[in-house]
């Protein structure tokens, strides 16, 4: 099939990689968001997809919204069969659905009808699941409601922040991809409607919803840690400014410390929660670069008594 592909983050690249490679697709252009400020210049930079499909000398197209009619004039004169998606970042209006033949087939990092919306992987790992996966489905004009083509499964491990489990889910799900679109080539893939059961939501993560409730059980406090890793930032605050929590670890065996209140070792930081303590690890103080949380608290002097939070 002859494809546009839609895709902007560095985690649509294994996608659009895969499907370069298919001997079975061609991939006609690419869709990307309009170049962003970035760096301490904010001078503009192209998107990673953008970038991606510069090198493999493929079209790229920018439109600063899907409707734009320049945009959808050159779409319909490529003419795709398909258009595969991968976090693109913008919401594609019924003009712009109708123009493929099999329309716009998206790839969502969860297991439809579970978290449907801008950050499934956070949600997932914050909710505590144990197994979370990919779909593909085809795009309608709801949030993430469109029939099923096919899903792939991955568990969660322990220790996952969001970075590490999105980034196994890009290459299942690149793989998932290329299978669905020849699938659907070949005419042996239906896509099946999502069920009516089991849906959740899951809305992207706010800098406000990252910060750290220290009244809340230790598992708690290490499931938001590590879904808001990279981003946002799990945070707290100490002595009035912003501290970013990387890693922690709970630790069963501590009881004794309240909610937010320090213990600080030769080698080690504790930190009370609603059940158990948690192991600080690694934080980052506000203009520093991540550190050790025991070289950080020897850098800060913590007296006896100081707490995180509020």
């Amino acid at each position: 099939m002859k494809l546009v592909f839609a895709g902007t983050p560095e985690v649509a690249v294994p996608a659009l990689d895969a499907l370069i490679a298919s001997e079975r697709h061609e991939v006609a252009a690419v869709v990307t968001r309009p170049d962003a400020p970035a760096g301490r210049g904010r001078r503009l930079v192209a998107s990673p997809v953008a970038q991606r499909a510069e090198e493999a000398g493929i079209e790229v197209l920018k439109p600063n919204r899907p409707r734009d009619e320049d945009f959808l004039a050159r779409l319909r004169e490529i003419g795709p069969d398909c258009c595969p998606v991968v976090a693109y970042g913008a919401l594609l209006p019924r003009v712009a659905l109708d123009v493929p033949a099999h329309g716009w087939v998206n790839l969502h990092f969860s297991l439809l009808p579970a978290w449907r919306g801008a950050a499934p992987v956070q949600h997932s790992i914050m909710a505590g699941d144990e197994i979370t996966g990919a779909s593909t489905f085809l795009i309608e004009e709801g949030l993430d409601s469109g029939p099923v083509y096919g899903t792939v499964t991955e568990e969660i491990r322990p220790t996952d922040t969001s970075g590490d489990l999105l980034t196994r889910l890009a290459l299942a799900g690149a793989g998932l991809l290329t299978a669905t679109m020849d699938g659907i080539e070949d005419g042996t893939l239906k896509a099946v409607p999502q069920p009516a059961d089991g849906v959740s939501l899951a809305p992207k993560i706010t800098v406000e919803d990252a910060q750290v409730d220290w009244s809340a059980p230790a598992l708690r406090v290490d499931r938001v840690v590590r879904g808001c890793t990279p981003a946002p930032g799990a945070w707290t605050t100490f002595r009035g400014e912003r501290l970013k929590l990387v890693q922690v670890a709970p630790v069963p065996e501590r009881t004794d410390l309240a909610p937010g209140a320090l213990d600080v070792g030769k080698n080690s930081v504790h930190a009370g929660t609603g059940s158990y303590a948690v192991e600080l690890l690694w934080v980052q103080a506000q203009g520093k670069k991540p550190m050790r949380a025991a070289d950080w608290a020897r850098g800060v002097r913590i007296a006896q008594g100081e707490t995180l939070g509020a």
